[in-house]
């Protein structure tokens, strides 16, 4: 791709991301992108084959990105022998949901299409994405407890389910609601602290 490619590819981008911004996805006008790109829509459709295909190019690095990062703190922590995991459960699952609140605000605008502008799009979902991990990797928790001779009591899937999702549900909260980042990471701690005392006790640890 040359220089001048590469500047009309910028633009479409940008302007796609402040049309999706200002309107969400279902309601953003493919027209008005590629008029204020100042492009014409056969030039876009050189870049993009749909309006879907744009969104998914602004929002799927960082969607992405977070989910793997996400899914390595769960692999690193599962890796860990069932002592440690007991012993740092909570330091643990705190330092995860900070490098994760780095990341979300290192990639601002995409989580904000993401969470908020992408009603019509498979990332509607990216919330529940997050929770299924969530919700695996308690149940793999339990189970490492268990088979360690520790008593953790039986628990419903479906309230995993719903305390992970309230707890993730918070977490992006900060974006909704266009949080700084400071105050995010202060809630966010309390938040953890909330919910930790909270898995401690339903667990019967």
């Amino acid at each position: 791709m040359n220089a001048e490619e590469q500047s009309t590819l910028d633009r479409i981008l940008r302007c796609g991301k402040e049309e999706f911004l200002k309107k969400g996805f279902s309601a953003a006008s493919l027209r008005n992108i590629v008029k204020r790109a100042g492009v014409t829509t056969g030039a876009f459709y050189g870049y993009f084959p749909d309006k879907m295909s744009l969104f998914h190019a602004l929002a799927a690095p960082a969607a992405e990105g977070l989910r793997e990062y996400f899914l390595d703190i769960q692999r690193e922590f599962a890796v860990l022998p069932p002592e440690r995991q007991a012993a740092e459960m909570p330091t643990f699952s705190g330092g995860g949901i900070a490098g994760m609140l780095d990341y979300i605000y290192g990639n601002y605008d995409a989580f904000k299409l993401i969470l908020c502008c992408s009603e019509g799009t498979s990332y509607a979902d990216y919330v529940d994405s997050i929770v299924e991990i969530e919700s695996e990797y308690t149940l793999r928790f339990i189970e490492t407890m268990r088979n360690s001779g520790h008593s953790l009591r039986e628990l419903d899937p479906h309230l995993m389910h719903m305390l992970a999702n309230a707890l993730f549900s918070g977490i992006f909260e900060v974006v909704v609601h266009d949080s700084e980042k400071e105050e995010a990471a202060k809630n966010i701690k309390e938040l953890m602290d909330f919910f930790t005392a909270g898995w401690i006790k339903i667990f019967g640890m």
